[in-house]
């Protein structure tokens, strides 16, 4: 009897077991091919569900398959996707695509230093995902940025290529870049730092255009840009990017998650070379800086629990970049025998932060370390600098009925140390060394308050003590009112501070023979800001439409200039006797079709300048480099017979004023003309994770004058590396490759 019954329990057990279909499979980005992590999965009719794992994969079990049955995938952000199974096939990979009607549930963190929506931000956050900037591929952060409108990333040596980002046609220097939401990017590294962040290893970035000094601090006056890196739990197991253009540019990025003990880990290897030294322009100076760049990222995730938050990552950057007379090589470095501009950056960085193990309050420290060691030679003038920046923050996260307060207590360290005049004391002939020390502790609150379901503020207050400035007040205050959820107007005010750092303030104090002379002690610059926000997402049978414009108008004080033509031997700093305005309007317009064709666009009208008290009368002096017209464009359009994408993006600035010198030493012009950047690409995919891509930048071949106030002779007090407006290159083709593994 026994034995009977143990034989039916194992007759039935097998046929439930048979009747159990197993499903699995993955979702992923259809463009990033990135993992989809708690993307739900449901399957009809049976009504089973799940949602993926942070690998983005899943596994269902169903009674039975029937005809018809389907897997339904959604998740937020994405267009919801339907398969059909089939009764032979077990594994499933479903890429989704991203469905821009739903940008309001896009989770943005730069604007209130906490995540919320885009579209219920009070603050008017732009968002860039890999998406956009894989459409014309570059080999850096800094070069994609291009693709931003009302951002340009702009080259202030036609020599050695070192570079800022300007928002709004405000300098560099007014940018603050932040890693994870860390300060690490600043300073030295606002010139040569961001050329070391691969686009492999970046989420999204996140812009602010504006001041934003209420939270963040000093710097954050024009806006600022944040960085986010991948998460190392919804990272694919293997990504590999190689690329090369005919020019003999050689790009490879390499990113591999792995566990390590109780935590994920995120592994990038980024490598650059580009040894070709050319010279188009018949000037006998390369036209582009010879680089060999390397740059390792190491980033861990931590499990603990109740979900606490716990992440560390480090960065290494190595580069060695030279640019000059073509005769030059390094046995010549710092010799007056053939012109050469020679740096080398060695640059350690630490980001992360950790949520307290408190019962009932969230408290998060966050931290930041970087160390920057700039080692270079202009010429034979030597520029030699140590910066180290600390920083520290404790945040205290809040909601109280109708208010989400945030409260946080900020500290901020920065040495320098440079050998040159602006780490010095007394008159000339005192050479003793100073070097800088900057202590920055603060506190800031926030409150972000619900009037009703459509209106919403936000009010905050910073205050900080320098050691040099002394106290120093940021206030901001922003509404937000949304009659509809396709429309939302947003109206911020606020105020932004920047401390003094002298070798930001110009690059060109050492890229010639010019002396550096400091007229009065430097006060801290100080901005205030309006900025009206207007956007809207229109659904029609087409397609989809959305816009989003912006009216800004920026005030400052006690700005920090550099003198350049009072004495062609001479750069003068001093405070303004006067002040500086930035204002203007923006759009943003995001075209789908559904078709298959997108169109992203965008267009900036300003008007930067600055107005000096001179003889008691005003004189009103543009803004370099700042043009009042300018804009971006991405066309795509994916042919899904055949897995091809053809994308066309592009550039254009409108005139912009250059720094000339007197008409009867400087001949040069002192406008730039119309030009257009334009860019054409065509990418194929395969299943298998695989794509290869190709195409040619600067379709059109501008080729920008640059020319060298003296050439012939580097060593004169005319030589003059900083007049530049484009890189000095033509038309160039690319080929690559890219490689998921999830």
């Amino acid at each position: 009897m026994t034995r009977t019954l143990i034989i039916v329990l194992f007759t039935v057990s097998t046929l439930l077991c048979q009747a159990q279909h197993v499903l699995t499979g993955a979702v992923r980005d259809a463009e990033t091919r990135e993992p989809l992590a708690y993307a739900s999965v449901l399957v009809l009719p049976s009504g089973v569900g799940t949602t993926t794992d942070m690998s983005g994969n899943f596994s269902v079990n169903i009674p039975e398959v029937r005809t018809p049955s389907q897997i339904i995938v959604s998740f937020i952000g994405y267009k919801t996707d339907t398969i059909t199974i089939s009764e032979r096939q077990k594994r499933y990979t479903v890429l989704l695509s991203h469905d821009v009607s739903a940008l309001h549930e896009v989770v943005v963190v730069s604007g209130t230093m906490k995540e919320v929506t885009k579209m219920g931000s009070p603050i008017p956050v732009e968002v860039y995902s890999p998406a956009l900037f894989m459409k014309n591929p570059t080999p850096s952060i800094f070069e994609s940025l291009s693709m931003v409108n009302g951002v340009q990333p702009q080259l202030n040596c036609n020599v050695c290529n070192t570079g800022d980002i300007h928002i709004n046609g405000m300098e560099g220097p007014y940018t603050m870049v932040l890693l994870d939401g860390m300060p690490i990017v600043s300073s030295l590294a606002t010139v040569y730092g961001l050329a070391g962040i691969p686009n492999s290893l970046v989420k999204r970035i996140e812009i602010v255009k504006g001041p934003a000094s209420t939270l963040y601090g000093s710097e954050a006056v024009g806006g600022l840009v944040n960085i986010i890196t991948k998460d190392p739990n919804t990272s694919p197991t293997l990504n590999v990017d190689f690329s090369a253009t005919h020019l003999a540019e050689y790009n490879a990025d390499i990113a591999a998650k792995m566990k390590v003990g109780k935590s994920d880990a995120l592994v990038g290897i980024n490598y650059f070379n580009f040894n070709n030294p050319m010279d188009v322009n018949k000037d006998n100076f390369t036209d582009v800086t010879q680089q060999q760049r390397i740059s390792l990222f190491n980033k861990y995730s931590f499990q603990r629990r109740d979900q606490r938050q716990a992440s560390l990552a480090l960065r290494y950057v190595y580069e060695d970049r030279w640019g000059g007379q073509l005769q030059w090589n390094k046995h010549l470095r710092g010799s007056d025998q053939v012109y050469g501009e020679s740096i080398y950056t060695n640059r350690y960085e630490i980001v992360g932060n950790y949520q307290l193990p408190t019962a009932r309050e969230k408290l998060v420290f966050d931290y930041s370390y970087n160390y920057h060691l700039q080692d270079s030679y202009y010429g034979v003038y030597k520029y030699l600098a140590d910066q180290q920046v600390a920083f520290g923050q404790l945040r205290w996260d809040k909601k109280i009925g109708n208010h989400d307060l945030l409260a946080g207590i900020p500290f901020r360290y920065i040495y320098y140390d440079d050998n040159t005049v602006g780490t010095r004391q007394g008159d000339s002939t005192d050479t003793r060394n100073f070097p800088m020390h900057t202590y920055l502790p603060g506190i800031f609150i926030q409150d972000e308050f619900h009037v009703s379901d459509r209106l919403t503020g936000l009010g905050g207050m910073r205050y900080d003590h320098h050691n040099h400035h002394g106290n120093i007040l940021s206030p901001r205050l922003s509404f937000k009112y949304a009659p509809n959820k396709n429309n939302t107007f947003r109206l911020s005010t606020g105020n932004g501070f920047r401390v003094v750092n002298l070798f930001t303030e110009d690059h060109a104090a050492l890229t010639g023979a010019r002396s550096v002379i400091i007229e009065n002690e430097l006060k801290p610059e100080q901005s205030w800001n309006v900025n009206l926000n207007y956007a809207t997402n229109v659904v029609h049978t087409a397609g989809y439409l959305g816009l989003d414009a912006s009216v800004f108008y920026t005030y400052f004080t006690n700005k920090i200039v550099g003198d350049f033509f009072t004495d062609p031997d001479l750069i003068i700093y001093d405070n303004l006797d006067g002040h500086a305005i930035s204002k203007g309007i923006t759009i943003n317009t995001d075209i789908a079709f559904t078709n298959s064709l997108k169109i992203i666009a965008g267009v900036t009208l300003m008007d930067v300048y600055q107005v000096e008290v001179q003889n008691g009368e005003e004189r009103k002096i543009p803004q370099l480099f700042a043009p009042k017209v300018s804009g971006t464009y991405a066309i795509s359009y994916y042919i899904d017979r055949i897995g091809l994408a053809l994308d066309l993006t592009g550039r254009f600035n409108g005139p912009m004023k250059l720094p000339v010198g007197p008409r009867d030493i400087d001949p040069r012009p002192d406008m730039s003309p119309w030009f257009t950047i334009m860019n054409v690409q065509a990418s194929k995919r395969f299943t298998n994770g695989f794509e290869v891509y190709a195409g040619v930048k600067n379709v059109l071949d501008f080729f920008p004058e640059n020319p060298l106030l003296e050439p012939e002779n580097p060593f004169g007090k005319n030589f003059d590396t900083s007049y530049n407006y484009a890189s000095i290159q033509g038309a160039k083709g690319f080929l690559g490759m890219r490689w998921t593994v999830p």
